[in-house]
């Protein structure tokens, strides 16, 4: 299930990191790329351990850790701290799917990659080209988000990042570990969930029906859940 997340970030987080941004010099994207993906990867990114990447990331995990909205469509164990990338005229990321495992940077821990995460800083007026293209069971989807605005999708999708025309692209990317490893049985969840949320502003926190399906949906949670 593919998840449009809006608002992550405020317009003033954007500014404040794209000011950021601009002081420091980005390095060759492939510096994080697979063996396969390697080869079709030509962007720009933030170095992993300067210190701006790791504010920016903190600030990023704070935002979606307090997002009602990501939370229900994640329902997260853990994540890998965000990265940033950028792409300018004729840069591009082809066709990858994204690694299974990844390491949790200065450790040695791993996480499996359950979803991917686009969290776009720049506007869609700001560049041509750049859309990230997803294949699902439905075909491909073309998505340019306003800056601020996240994409959640599973990391099991074929993707790329089409070639930009003109403009400059700005984006941060990342992947989450969730409680519950199947899609199916996430959208089921989050769909649960979201009527229940409706149903409180409906019928208030201690109308039966409310409870009878929060009931079930946490039931389901201890059902499908791994810790």
């Amino acid at each position: 299930m593919i998840h449009h997340i809006p608002n992550v970030l405020t317009p003033a987080q954007v500014q404040y990191f794209r000011q950021a941004m601009s002081q420091v010099e980005w390095v060759n994207g492939k510096v994080t790329a697979g063996t396969l993906s390697a080869t079709v990867k030509h962007n720009q990114q933030l170095p992993e351990d300067h210190p701006l990447t790791h504010e920016l990331s903190t600030i990023i995990l704070e935002a979606v850790g307090q997002h009602p909205l990501f939370l229900s469509a994640a329902i997260p164990l853990d994540i890998i701290p965000p990265l940033f990338n950028r792409y300018e005229k004729s840069e591009s990321f082809g066709m990858h799917v994204d690694n299974a495992i990844r390491r949790i940077r200065g450790s040695n821990e791993r996480l499996r990659t359950d979803l991917s995460c686009t969290l776009f800083l720049s506007e869609p007026e700001e560049y041509v080209g750049g859309e990230l293209v997803i294949e699902d069971t439905y075909g491909f989807h073309e998505v340019k988000l306003p800056a601020g605005d996240l994409l959640l999708y599973p990391a099991t999708s074929l993707h790329e990042v089409t070639a930009i025309t003109e403009g400059c692209r700005i984006a941060s990317f990342f992947w989450v570990q969730s409680m519950v490893r199947d899609d199916a049985e996430r959208h089921l969840l989050f769909n649960l969930d979201q009527s229940i949320q409706n149903l409180r502003l409906q019928l208030g926190d201690a109308h039966l029906e409310v409870i009878k399906l929060t009931n079930m949906y946490h039931n389901l949670i201890r059902k499908w859940a791994e810790l």
